[in-house]
């Protein structure tokens, strides 16, 4: 089991967002998240993430008890073993393509030359092999997002969070991105999970879990 999440609970403030939540994901599995807004999909997704932490419940994610590590330690298991795709992409403007997918690389401890070398081949596995050098300017939203991707493989983490990857998206190009997403799990072994509103995505998944005012349905 890839995750493992029980019980999880939280609010903000008086608002119950989170009312006891329990998740479970195999191993390579993809899983849709689909819900209304304000159902707490996003904020389970961040505290599967390790990005938020629940008021209560618990959480394994490849066998660690995520909620027991913090600081370098936690920071450290979250660049090696996850990675995240935002609908925003939230690329680096003043880096190339190339520099932006190697910076989780550098900040994990691996040199720049090896760092390099796997941005590369990332970029060509995502179809922007020609595209390296350029910023986020200089690309469509649909190649930002290509980018988004390869960032978040560089370090081979063992689960893709996606937070509404396609939302900013025209057709065509939410169905490459679809496409791409799945040949990730085929290429690479990832697990994922994705929060969506897009019923084309959540179709092409293992499985869809539908949440509604903080529970399943």
């Amino acid at each position: 089991m890839m995750i493992q999440a029980q019980q999880i609970h939280k609010s903000f403030g008086t608002l119950e967002v989170l009312k006891g939540v329990d998740f479970s994901v195999e191993t390579a599995e993809v899983v849709a998240i689909m819900g209304a807004s304000g159902a707490g999909k996003s904020t389970l997704l961040q505290i599967l993430g390790t990005l938020l932490t629940p008021d209560s419940g618990s959480l394994l994610i490849d066998g660690t008890d995520v909620l027991r590590l913090s600081g370098n330690a936690l920071s450290a298991f979250r660049n090696q073993r996850i990675g995240f795709v935002f609908q925003a992409h939230h690329l680096l403007p003043e880096f190339t393509a190339q520099e932006n997918v190697m910076m989780p690389a550098l900040i994990g401890g691996i040199g720049t030359r090896e760092a390099r070398k796997k941005a590369d081949a990332l970029l060509e596995a995502v179809g922007l092999s020609g595209r390296s050098t350029h910023k986020p300017s200089q690309l469509s939203g649909g190649e930002q997002q290509r980018v988004a991707i390869a960032r978040a493989l560089i370090n081979n983490p063992a689960i893709l969070f996606a937070d509404e990857p396609t939302g900013n998206l025209d057709t065509r190009t939410k169905e490459e991105i679809h496409q791409l997403l799945l040949q990730v799990r085929k290429d690479f072994g990832q697990t994922l999970v994705v929060v969506t509103h897009d019923p084309a995505l959540a179709a092409l998944c293992d499985r869809t879990c539908h949440l509604q005012d903080g529970a399943w349905l």
